[in-house]
């Protein structure tokens, strides 16, 4: 078809029964432009029914081609919230055959949902109903009498636009006619770690059984928050527990030996009705991993300004480890190291090679440390000394 009026192109070809007309084009007063038109269409007036007939088959095509809210805005990035929840935290004479249910801020992907919430002392799920925002649980048997329950949502939860539900939360009920009285609270000092969504796992020394770590078989649980604080509610009065500091470092919601952190506590509390709460802990949790954190400073009054000042550090387990990093310009360094002992080593690289020539460049005597997990190490002071016959 040409494009600048209304004469078909040359050696152009029409289906037998069609015929080309020209209409004014509205961009260009004057100008044409051609169109085909089917037999039984052209010239004949339409009837209201086939207006209304291709309206409706037009609009429900229109309302497909976008579904969901508008695009633009900013994105969702607060994590959610539990916003309700029954039975409530703190309450007694929950019934024993209750459903419990949980109330969010927002909607939640289900099935991480799902797999975040669990109670303690275990009890089955046997059913987990969405209701918009809301989830139901529905138990395979009944609640134990006179007993204390904790419900747990996990820290793995996350909403519909990915927002994880951060440091877990709980909700601590009872089926007895009076809520325990019973609290162990304190801080996580977390070392080489993040302490926000560690779980402490508490156990009643009277059940006479060690921890079972895979069976997650704790009477009670609290969760730290960013700054490490902790509190687990809802302990038997008197009694005697146990703490276990978890930290879910790889995020399955297991331990695993050779990635999370599973600390017990050496000291056993009692509570008793005259002292039914033990407040004010500091709980030491180190990672076993982590590296220490060495920070110190490069003495050189030489005043040689050839090369750059660097410091290596080399395992004494495995020589093949070298770790290189060069001396800020007011002198200050900082190492990562794994646990174990190392021999550090100041040194000025006048040819840029990372590598020290002895007999050449300036050094410092070396010296040994030996560092713990997640160590903090400072004020390591190297001087550095002209090589040897040097003048």
């Amino acid at each position: 078809m040409n494009s600048g009026g209304g004469a078909a192109a040359a050696g152009a070809t029409r289906p037998a029964g069609e015929r080309c007309i020209s209409r004014p084009s509205a961009s260009a007063p004057g100008a044409s432009r051609a169109a085909v038109l089917r037999p039984g269409i052209a010239g004949r007036r339409s009837r209201p029914g086939e207006a209304l007939l291709l309206l409706a088959l037009i609009c429900p095509l229109a309302s497909c081609a976008k579904r969901g809210p508008p695009s633009g805005g900013p994105p969702d990035l607060e994590p959610p919230r539990v916003v309700s929840t029954f039975p409530d935290s703190g309450a007694a004479r929950v019934p024993r055959d209750a459903r419990i249910s949980i109330t969010f801020s927002e909607g939640m992907e289900p099935r991480s949902t799902n797999e975040s919430v669990s109670l303690a002392p275990p009890v089955e799920i046997l059913r987990q109903r969405w209701s918009g925002r809301t989830l139901t649980l529905e138990l395979a048997q009944p609640l134990a009498p006179s007993h204390t329950y904790t419900l747990i949502i996990g820290g793995q939860a996350h909403d519909r636009h990915g927002n994880a539900f951060g440091a877990g939360a709980t909700v601590v009920f009872s089926t007895a006619d009076t809520f325990p009285a019973g609290v162990i609270a304190g801080r996580v000092d977390a070392r080489g770690f993040e302490a926000r969504g560690t779980s402490l796992w508490c156990y009643d020394v009277g059940r006479g059984h060690a921890p079972d770590s895979t069976a997650r078989d704790f009477d009670a649980i609290g969760f730290a928050d960013a700054k490490g604080s902790f509190r687990v509610e809802g302990l038997t009065v008197p009694g005697r527990y146990r703490l276990w500091a978890f930290a879910d470092l790889d995020g399955n919601r297991s331990y695993e030996p050779s990635r999370d952190i599973l600390d017990p506590v050496d000291t056993t509390f009692a509570l008793d009705p005259g002292h039914p709460h033990v407040e004010g802990l500091t709980l030491r949790v180190i990672n076993p991993r982590a590296p220490a954190r060495v920070k110190g400073a490069v003495l050189d009054t030489l005043g040689d300004t050839q090369g750059v000042v660097r410091v290596f550090a080399v395992s004494e387990a495995d020589t093949t480890k070298r770790i290189v990093t060069d001396v800020e310009n007011e002198g200050g360094f900082h190492l990562e190291l794994e646990p174990g002992l190392w021999w550090l080593r100041a040194y000025r690289d006048r040819d840029k090679n990372r590598l020290w020539n002895r007999g050449e460049e300036p050094a410092s005597e070396v010296l040994g440390i030996r560092v713990q997990p997640a160590d903090d190490i400072k004020d390591v002071v190297l001087v550095l000394q002209r090589p040897r016959g040097v003048p």
